[in-house]
């Protein structure tokens, strides 16, 4: 029997979504409160406005895909629900970046993984940042508020076998490692969540928030492209917005005039600093697009006899924070270690190789592990992350450079994730670099990681966090927004996504940005009711 899907259940009973492609031209729409974007800021915001009894529109660039779609097809997710249709890059093309576009944004195609903001980076945001209220003791009720709402724990069952290297290896070593809380109700298992989850049991924006909020009377208009912000003195009267084309790539359809006396940006990192540069937003201290983080991933892929089959199971379940916090909050550049779900088609692309290399290191990935570091950006004074820009066309592109301070930090991680797949049982193990081969043993590896040359393309770099490039903080000369994500300079508008953090996270993000944008949230619905 077919899965329910609720999302059309309530289409069908009277909720109104609009497609932005095939409305009539120039057509006005007017709102309390304008959301741009219905990821995890968009979608929480939307909930808590539109609950509060404030008329809310919700704009969403990618497309309405629900349940009824979702096929556990990397080449048709890939094209339908990710920016750029997973192509996006940093402008030399040195780290890929994976984020969703499409109602529930990237928590549509996220791997569920979902950490509270680890007390150090609060600490230091408070410290080096100015930034009030948000700090651990306030933030509790609001992530035990958002766990509850969707269904956070830690994931019960055992871990599949690709997790379990990396607690195998942790556990050989004395290392710390811990069971992942994931955002899941009644999950299936099938290890598929990076495509859409067809059986409803991820609880993403697209089967929670944007729902409750449609329920409470939202409008959601998806395949529209905010393009600018109208503004009038130090206020914003409108947003303009068009339509997509039937394959994403290019606004060409009706223009949109929205209207509302707030307005939410919750487009995320990059997307968020873009609509502000293009609208020539005020920016008086030149802090927009500054300071956007990435946790830049790099990984070892180890070849194992017994078989892993790394494509089945939770994707991520087990990870270890032995190496975040060691060398100090502001030291070395620190990591959490995961495992990613092991598809095809993403493997193909981070094995690398081409022509019977690549076929050979295909040929063995029911045998094969990947683990990954998420380097801790942000914290130290070398390093400031990038820079989003915009093309020739006003698209944004995000501008990271990558120096020696994050090069040790990846040949340490190369160095740490090679010695715990070893530790595990690995037959052999190899960098993620384009001139790395397998190594058969634990001291070949760590010489061949130190003989590698550390430099851009060299080393396979890649991204599903973007955070920053908004930086909340209450000295307007240092932020964009302050502690409460209003603007520092626009009395009506607020920045209530990850575009707000002013480092990185140290933790896959979205619980972090459901209990921020939770708090703050609440805190306009509660300033625009009054």
């Amino acid at each position: 029997m077919p899965v329910p899907d609720p999302f059309l259940q309530g289409v069908a009973r009277g909720w109104r979504v609009l497609d932005a492609s095939r409305l009539e031209a120039d057509p006005v729409f007017e709102a309390d409160v304008i959301i741009v974007g219905s990821g995890a800021g968009g979608g929480v915001s939307a909930e808590i406005l539109a609950g509060a009894g404030l008329s809310v529109l919700l704009v969403e660039e990618g497309s309405l895909k629900t349940s009824s779609d979702f096929e556990n097809d990397e080449a048709k997710a890939y094209a339908e629900l990710y920016q750029e249709g997973a192509a996006r890059m940093t402008k030399d093309g040195g780290i890929s970046i994976l984020q969703g576009r499409t109602v529930g944004g990237s928590t549509t195609v996220n791997w569920t993984s979902s950490f509270r903001t680890p007390e150090p980076t609060l600490s230091h945001w408070a410290e080096a940042h100015a930034v009030t209220g948000l700090d651990a003791v306030s933030l509790v009720p609001w992530f035990e508020h958002m766990e509850a709402r969707l269904g956070v724990s830690p994931w019960t069952v055992a871990p599949n076998p690709n997790n379990d290297v990396l607690r195998a290896g942790c556990e050989a070593l004395g290392w710390h490692w811990a069971t992942i809380p994931r955002n899941v109700r009644g999950c299936w298992n099938l290890g598929y969540c990076g495509t859409g989850c067809p059986t409803n049991a991820k609880q993403s924006m697209l089967l929670t928030t944007v729902p409750a909020a449609l329920e409470a009377g939202a409008t959601l208009i998806h395949r529209a492209r905010a393009e600018r912000l109208v503004l009038e003195g130090d206020r914003v009267v409108g947003v303009e917005c068009r339509g997509m084309n039937a394959t994403l790539s290019r606004p060409e359809g009706p223009r949109l005039h929205l209207r509302g006396r707030h307005v939410v940006l919750a487009g995320g990192g990059i997307n968020t600093p873009g609509l502000l540069l293009r609208s020539k937003a005020p920016d008086p201290f030149e802090r927009l697009g500054k300071r956007t983080f990435l946790h830049p991933v790099n990984l070892t892929m180890a070849r194992f006899e017994q078989r892993i089959d790394g494509y089945y199971g939770a994707p991520q379940s087990v990870h270890s924070d032995h190496f975040q916090w060691r060398e100090g909050v502001t030291g070395p550049m620190g990591f959490k270690l995961e495992v990613p779900p092991m598809q095809p088609s993403i493997m193909a692309a981070l094995f690398g190789g081409h022509g019977i290399e690549s076929l050979a290191r295909m040929s063995r990935l029911s045998h094969s592990n990947v683990v990954i570091a998420l380097l801790r950006d942000g914290f130290h004074p070398e390093s400031q992350g990038g820079q989003v820009m915009l093309r020739s066309d006003g698209t944004p592109v995000l501008d990271y450079p990558l120096n020696d301070y994050l090069w040790d930090g990846v040949r340490r991680a190369y160095l740490a994730m090679g010695e715990l797949q070893f530790a595990a049982g690995a037959s052999a193990v190899m960098p993620g670099h384009s001139r790395a081969r397998f190594s058969p043993s634990w001291p070949d590896f760590r010489e061949q990681v130190k003989a590698l040359r550390y430099a851009r393309h060299d080393v396979r770099l890649a991204s599903a966090h973007v955070m920053g490039g908004c930086g909340l903080g209450d000295d307007p000369r240092r932020a964009v927004v302050d502690s409460h994500g209003r603007h520092h300079q626009l009395a009506n508008l607020s920045i209530l996504d990850g575009s707000l953090f002013p480092t990185s996270i140290g933790a896959n993000p979205q619980l972090s940005i459901y209990a921020v944008v939770a708090c703050l949230a609440s805190r306009l619905a509660a300033r625009l009711g009054a």
